[in-house]
């Protein structure tokens, strides 16, 4: 059985952690299958945007297999640590726009997972948190690098070191969350955020992302010499002329992603 699903359609990638029978925890052999996918979705022309979700209804993913862990060696536990964050990295360095529809539980390296997305839809019934120090250790995934860049330092701090579980209704007024959905409307929810997405020009979705999120590591000086590069890699495209005869011809603009 395949750990991972990969669904393309209309230029959306779904992409579907498939061990629901274990919470959709991380195994190695799952991240494995999720970097092949995320490796595949990174150089298919055919996908602008991505959804990552878990499958059933209980769990987006609980992180770590806890199971399989206490069974590795310090040396494999390692191994897992270094490929859970090349993977999730690899996610966050997608070019294209991602979502993370937050079905269920989403813990620790689940969470680390929907933090590596662009955006994050959640169910209301859904529950969320970094509770790895409850555990006795911390946060191993990013989650200690791009919560507090998300939220603030404060905030993080707060959630990271009570280990707080958040409802959905808390994740969304702590800034954690983009929308929060009852659970029937969750992936047509995530669709129609990307199909308005779609309705923009694609390279231009993938360099002002690029802009953005390189841009903010840096001073503002070097931020605005990024972007102005990522501005001239639209110029030469057949979509930036596209758009203004559409314009000009009062249309929709049929965008190539050329």
């Amino acid at each position: 059985m395949e750990q991972i699903l990969l669904e393309i359609d209309n230029h959306i990638a779904l992409v579907t952690i498939n061990r629901a029978d274990a919470l959709n925890a991380f195994n190695y052999e799952t991240l494995l299958e999720l970097q092949k996918k995320v490796e595949d979705i990174r150089i298919n022309p055919d996908v602008r945007t991505v959804i990552f979700s878990g499958s059933g209804e209980k769990a987006f993913s609980v992180g770590a297999d806890l199971k399989e862990r206490k069974n590795l060696t310090d040396e494999q536990v390692k191994r897992n640590l270094f490929k859970i964050n090349e993977v999730f990295n690899a996610i966050d360095h997608l070019p294209q726009p991602t979502i993370a529809a937050i079905n269920g539980f989403a813990f620790g390296g689940g969470m680390e997972l929907a933090l590596a997305c662009d955006f994050r839809f959640a169910a209301k019934e859904a529950l969320m948190g970094l509770t790895e120090t409850s555990l006795a250790i911390i946060p191993g995934a990013g989650g200690t690098q791009r919560l507090p860049r998300l939220i603030g330092q404060a905030k993080a701090l707060e959630l990271i070191l009570t280990a707080r579980r958040l409802t959905a209704e808390d994740a969304f007024h702590f800034g954690l969350l983009t929308r929060v959905v009852d659970r029937k409307d969750l992936l047509n929810e995530s669709l129609t955020f990307c199909s308005q997405l779609l309705a923009n020009g694609p390279i231009a979705l993938q360099q002002a992302k690029f802009a953005i999120k390189n841009g903010m590591n840096t001073d503002l000086n070097t931020g605005l010499q990024i972007e102005q590069k990522a501005y001239e890699v639209t110029l030469p495209t057949e979509d930036r002329i596209e758009a203004l005869q559409a314009f000009a011809e009062k249309r929709k603009p049929v965008f190539k992603g050329k």
